[in-house]
């Protein structure tokens, strides 16, 4: 880049000290920063057809007042004056709010241009601007397409639009392009130059999209580019362990299982052994469906690990599926002579000294643990994988603690959530992608419903036909206690009006993420021995809980619940034999909300629920967490640009595998680049 446009903004005409604060508020401190400030949307003033105009857009129209005009007055000085307007042969109203002095200028037969939003259905523009064309002057915005650009309390779009221009005007020659010239001839992009000068002032909307294509292209690429290097660099590194796994352990061991596994099962260990088994590093994604079996996968890497003499590592983000992995694994391991342990923030101070004494010593094979697993005073004597469940309910940063505890561990993260692959591409970019897309077999599909809150005394009735049957059934409520402020079911008065309706015959449990966590393991271990027949609950039985007998899963105000957390639950059941039953209980006002159930009953693909629920709330939300390590691009938008990611990708990954883009002059530029980050300054020499 060059150094002119590193220069601070202080650099341009207008901008001094204070406004510099201002702008870098919105992350602007230099020239560079000011040019890439894209706008979010245009205000576009050509006049345009009526019969072209879509609803809910704003346009820019011409017609001739026609009628007379009407006010109507209402509340303390508020108007709503309308007048009919012909324009092109079809008749609009034109609706102006607390304007009302402009009645007397409305005459018939005026020629005038409107600018506002046009309501297709109602023929009708709510006008934001307007301008009588017979008084000889000049109509100042007239044909052009204005750009508007995210501000802060003390700047005006105007004021940055006249910043932007000026420094185009001063700098714009300085904008050096940074791809390739075969990519930007095989995909037909504009110059970088050409790009940011027409998505900030473009001549037509045609040239807005070729600006914002490029510059869409141009992010991808270097985020792609930065992952796939990141990749290689480490793949070279050879920094792993090149674990000596005894493969015909591993195969009694999976012999020795009471179940058979699926083929997808077979496929990613096989992925994960050969990382295991190779002088890198391995740094896997493994993703799969609620019930898909990701839990036996991970034992069977932790046996291999163990049996290569290292110490494993399992973190998961709560107490309770903390406790539920240990006993699976405990079950599964102990007649072969691993060491397992669970550590977890309310072990006893004697019982913690004593696990991490035994990890030290290396006594301790396998540990089982929440958070309390990254704390400073545990040591492991050879930890050779480590294995992060539900890893996007951890940030960054922890999962890199974990990983330094020991020398090159072998990294495997797994989640139940499946992730749409454009978001995998981007948020896992870095790391290779596992799927298990089979369910093990005899798995019934669950039958889900959406109903309303005064079908109730019917889906009490079905309850108990389960119970009778004897069956078990979860009730999640999204609230802990009555709130004021939210008129939702919540867990404690679902309790009791249920406790009241089998009152004598069945045990209703509550649980909550307010209980101790004894309490928490008690009643689950009552819900999971038969002793509870009907756990009501919140989220906090989101994850891993597995109860096979439970056959009904009822869950109030669902349109309070995200797609995937609705999904997650209904995992919940359907885990034995028998056929498994969902019902959502949800009056959604909103039209997002209502296809939200709607997406629910259609499909029990947590694929195909994870592609439709970032359509629905984009990439930036679909985790719930900043922490998830998803960049947030300036252009390019994951969902509309899939295509391009998938181009962007493979592109990225071709460069980086030839050998002259580490040391020809023409990759100098992206090398450039990619030394901004500290990581790649210190490894890349030119």
């Amino acid at each position: 880049m060059s150094n002119k446009l590193l220069q601070p903004v202080t650099a341009l005409k207008g901008i001094g000290a204070e406004r510099a604060l201002d702008l870098e508020a919105l992350g602007i401190r230099t020239i560079e920063d000011l040019l890439e400030h894209f706008p979010y949307r245009y205000e576009d003033y050509r006049v345009r057809d009526v019969s072209e105009a879509e609803d809910g857009e704003k346009i820019t129209i011409v017609g001739t007042v026609y009628g007379e005009p009407v006010v109507r007055f209402y509340g303390q000085k508020k108007s709503r004056l309308s007048v009919k307007v012909v324009v092109d042969r079809v008749v609009l109203t034109a609706i102006w709010f607390n304007r009302h002095f402009l009645k007397q200028q409305l005459r018939a037969g005026r020629e005038i241009m409107l600018s506002g939003k046009f309501e297709r259905a109602r023929l009708q523009i709510t006008v934001s601007e307007h301008y009588f064309l017979d008084t000889g002057k000049k109509v100042p915005k007239e044909g052009t397409i204005e750009p508007v650009y995210s501000t802060t309390a003390n700047i005006q779009v105007k004021q940055m639009r006249r910043w932007v221009a000026e420094a185009l005007r001063e700098y714009g020659g300085a904008v050096e392009e940074i791809l390739p010239p075969y990519l930007v001839q095989k995909y037909k992009l504009a110059s970088r130059a050409e790009a940011i000068r027409n998505i900030h002032f473009p001549t037509s909307i045609a040239a807005g999209k070729q600006g914002r294509r490029r510059l869409a292209f141009e992010e991808l690429f270097l985020f792609q580019l930065k992952l796939a290097a990141y990749h290689a660099m480490n793949r070279r590194a050879s920094d792993g362990m090149a674990q000596k796994i005894p493969l015909d352990k591993v195969r009694a061991f999976v012999r020795s299982l009471p179940f058979s596994l699926t083929n997808a099962q077979k496929r990613v260990i096989k992925e994960i052994l050969d990382d295991m088994q190779a002088k890198y590093r391995m740094n896997r994604l493994l993703q799969g469906d609620v019930g898909s079996g990701k839990t036996v996968v991970a034992a069977i890497a932790l046996f291999a690990t163990a049996s290569a003499g290292f110490q494993g590592a399992l973190m998961v983000p709560t107490e309770i599926l903390a406790e539920q992995h240990y006993a699976t694994l405990k079950q599964l391991l102990k007649p072969h002579r691993i060491e397992i342990a669970l550590l977890s923030g309310s072990a006893t101070a004697r019982q913690r000294r004593d696990i991490l004494a035994g990890l030290q010593s290396g006594m301790i094979h396998i540990v089982v643990g929440t958070h309390a697993l990254i704390q400073e005073d545990v040591y492991f004597r050879e930890l050779g994988l480590v294995i992060t469940d539900e890893q996007h309910r951890f940030g960054v940063e922890q999962r890199r603690i974990l990983r330094e505890k020991g020398l090159h561990p072998d990294v495997l993260f797994m989640t139940a959530t499946p992730i749409p692959r454009t978001l995998a591409i981007t948020a896992f970019g870095d790391m290779d992608v596992s799927t298990i897309d089979e369910l093990p077999a005899g798995r019934k599909p669950v039958e889900t419903y959406w109903v309303k809150h005064e079908m109730l005394d019917r889906i009490l009735a079905f309850m108990r036909k389960e119970l009778d049957k004897g069956r078990q059934a979860y009730v999640i409520s999204p609230l802990i206690e009555e709130s004021e402020k939210l008129d939702l079911q919540n867990a404690i008065d679902v309790h009791a009006q249920l406790s009241h309706y089998f009152s004598g015959k069945y045990k209703v449990g509550l649980m909550h993420g307010r209980l101790p966590a004894k309490e928490k393991d008690e009643v689950m271990q009552q819900f999971s021995r038969g002793e509870v027949h009907v756990l009501v609950s919140t989220t906090v039985v989101e994850v891993g809980v597995n109860v096979p007998n439970a056959s009904l899963m009822v869950i109030y105000d669902a349109e309070r619940f995200g797609l995937a957390q609705l999904h997650q639950l209904r995992g919940r059941v359907g885990r034995g034999s028998e056929q498994s039953y969902c019902i959502l209980i949800a009056d959604p006002k909103t039209e997002v909300g209502k296809e939200r159930m709607r997406i629910m009953t259609e499909t029990n693909d947590g694929f195909e629920v994870a592609r439709r629920d970032l359509e629905l709330r984009g990439p930036g939300d679909f985790f719930g967490t900043k922490q998830s390590g998803l960049p947030e691009f300036k252009v390019a938008d994951v969902v509309q640009d899939y295509r391009m990611l998938e181009v962007a990708r493979q592109e990225a990954a071709d460069m980086v595998s030839r050998p002259a883009f580490w040391v020809g002059p023409e990759y100098a530029k992206l090398r450039e680049y990619l030394k901004r980050d500290e990581y790649f300054l210190e490894r890349i020499k030119d």
